[in-house]
């Protein structure tokens, strides 16, 4: 599987109904900032998670997943069952995704280039989706040293990253402030659902 960029794969009634729910999620599971290993810099997105695993940074234990939120020790919240059809959909994997990342980007914010690789496994896709304004999407290869491509990244789509791209790296080079309206403050939300252990 290469890299799919699936434009507009929910309509404007389907993104107001996910954007719903995961104010569910958030309320269980709020929005925080997380920190980078060994140095403690915030990182300039706040995140949370929802799913039987959460994707956690913080600069005592580093990059990991954890069943529980850090600041409330409660369990995540369970992946939104829209976002598990999706997955049946667009992944061509046999189990369902174990963690859903979901990161708050405000005007400003950017996400340097990483790779996804702190999973037990890499069989499964990462599958990704935009909500609210629109991101400039930078996507390289499986060295940093790779040349990159820029796309843009507008509410409702999804990327899908497997196979031999699984482990590509990617970040956010910047969020087009205002060139949305779904999020009421305005930025935007990145999902971003993950299989953590073998299935």
């Amino acid at each position: 599987m290469s890299v799919k960029h699936l434009q507009q794969k929910f309509d404007r009634a389907a993104q107001e109904s996910l954007v719903a729910e995961l104010r569910e999620v958030v309320q269980a599971a709020p929005l925080y900032t997380p920190t980078m290993p060994r140095t403690g810099k915030p990182m300039s997105v706040r995140q949370t998670n929802c799913g039987a695993f959460g994707w956690l940074t913080d600069k005592e234990k580093g990059y990991r997943y954890e069943p529980v939120h850090p600041a409330t020790g409660e369990p995540w919240p369970p992946i939104p069952d829209v976002l598990l059809k999706l997955w049946e959909e667009v992944a061509d994997f046999p189990a369902p995704p174990e963690a859903c990342l979901i990161n708050y980007y405000d005007k400003g914010t950017k996400m340097g280039l990483h790779r996804d690789e702190d999973e037990e496994t890499y069989d499964a896709p990462v599958v990704s989706v935009s909500l609210g304004d629109t991101a400039m999407f930078r996507i390289g290869g499986l060295t940093r040293k790779d040349p990159t491509r820029r796309i843009e990244l507008e509410s409702g789509d999804v990327v899908i990253f497997g196979g031999e791209d699984r482990l590509i790296y990617h970040g956010i080079d910047r969020i087009v402030a205002g060139s949305s309206d779904l999020l009421p403050k305005g930025g935007r939300i990145n999902l971003t659902l993950r299989r953590v252990t073998p299935a």
